[in-house]
C-alpha cells in the first residue's frame, strides 16, 4: 500500500488507547481517520491530540467515520460489536485486543471471519507472540518435563492469573494433547500432596509498577528450562498492535493469528 493506511481507533481514551494516540503522531505511514470514545465520555468531540489529520474530534459512534483499511480495538465487548459492524459495511479489516468475550459475540466474530481479515490477541507484544511459539514447541518435545508458569504485574490489576499467563499454558497444554482446564492449577496452601503429573502450575506476584513479566518454567530430573518475557514499557503492546494493523491491511478474509505474522517471511 502506497498511501498512508486509513486507521480508526475504536477505545480511543483507554490506556492502550492513548498510548497507540502517543505511537500514531510519529508513523507517516498511517493516517488516523476515527477516534472512537464511549458516549458521555469527557473525550467526546474533543480534539484528538497529534491527529494526522490536524481537525480530527473523538466520536462516540461510527456515524460519520470516512472510509477506513483496519480498525484497532481496545474497547469492550459492546462497543466491539459496533466496531465489526463497521468493519463488515466497509470490508476493512479488525485488529483487537478486547476481552471478556461472550459466546454470541465468538460466533459472530467467527463468522465475520469468513468476510473480513480479523486478528485478535490478549497480549500484542511481539515477544510474547515468539514465547508463546517457543514454549509450544518445548512443551510437545519435552512432555514428562514439569511446568510452571510464574507471571508478574502491578499491584492494580485485577485478575490473576494473567490473560497471557492463561494464554501460555493453554498453548502448551494444546501441545501436550489436553486441556487447560483439565490441566491447570492456580492455586497451592497447605499440604497440597505431590504434584499432579501433567498439570501446569501457576504462580503470581503483584507489586509496584511491574508492567509484565511471564516465565515458563520445564523441570526435569537434574536440569531446568526456563522461558522468561519482560516488557518494561507499555507501548510495547501499543507497537504491536500498530505493527499488526500493517501486516493485516488487504489480508484475504480469515482469523488471523499473531503467530501468523511472525511466522510470515518478510
Amino acid at each position: 500500500m502506497t498511501r498512508p493506511l486509513r486507521l480508526a481507533l475504536s477505545g480511543a481514551s483507554g490506556r492502550m488507547g492513548r498510548a497507540l494516540l502517543d505511537l500514531l503522531g510519529g508513523d507517516e505511514h498511517i493516517e488516523l481517520v476515527h477516534a472512537v470514545v464511549a458516549p458521555g465520555s469527557v473525550h467526546d468531540g474533543q480534539p484528538v491530540p497529534g491527529s494526522a489529520a490536524g481537525f480530527l474530534r473523538y466520536a462516540h459512534d461510527w456515524l460519520h467515520a470516512p472510509p477506513i483499511d483496519v480498525v484497532i480495538d481496545f474497547s469492550s465487548p459492546a462497543a466491539l460489536a459496533h466496531a465489526l459492524d463497521h468493519c463488515l459495511a466497509q470490508g476493512a479489516a479488525l485488529v483487537s485486543g478486547t476481552t471478556g468475550i461472550d459466546a454470541a459475540l465468538e460466533a459472530r466474530l467467527a463468522d465475520a471471519a469468513r468476510r473480513i481479515a480479523i486478528l485478535r490477541a490478549a497480549n500484542f507484544s511481539l515477544g510474547v507472540a515468539v514465547l508463546t511459539r517457543l514454549l509450544r514447541e518445548a512443551a510437545a518435545a519435552l512432555p514428562d518435563w514439569d511446568l510452571e508458569i510464574v507471571e508478574a504485574h502491578h499491584g492494580r490489576k485485577q485478575d490473576a492469573p494473567s490473560g497471557t499467563a492463561l494464554a501460555l499454558g493453554r498453548a502448551a497444554a494444546v501441545a501436550r494433547d489436553t486441556t487447560l482446564e483439565a490441566a491447570a492449577v492456580c492455586s497451592r496452601e497447605g499440604r497440597t500432596g505431590e504434584r499432579n503429573e501433567g498439570s501446569i502450575g501457576f504462580a503470581v506476584v503483584r507489586g509496584g509498577d511491574i508492567v509484565g513479566e511471564h516465565t515458563a518454567m520445564l523441570i526435569g530430573q537434574g536440569e531446568r528450562l526456563e522461558l522468561t518475557h519482560r516488557a518494561t514499557d507499555r507501548t510495547t503492546f501499543a507497537r504491536g498492535a500498530l505493527h499488526a494493523a500493517h501486516w493485516l491491511a488487504g489480508r484475504a478474509a480469515g482469523s488471523w493469528q499473531l503467530d501468523d505474522m511472525i511466522a510470515a517471511p518478510r
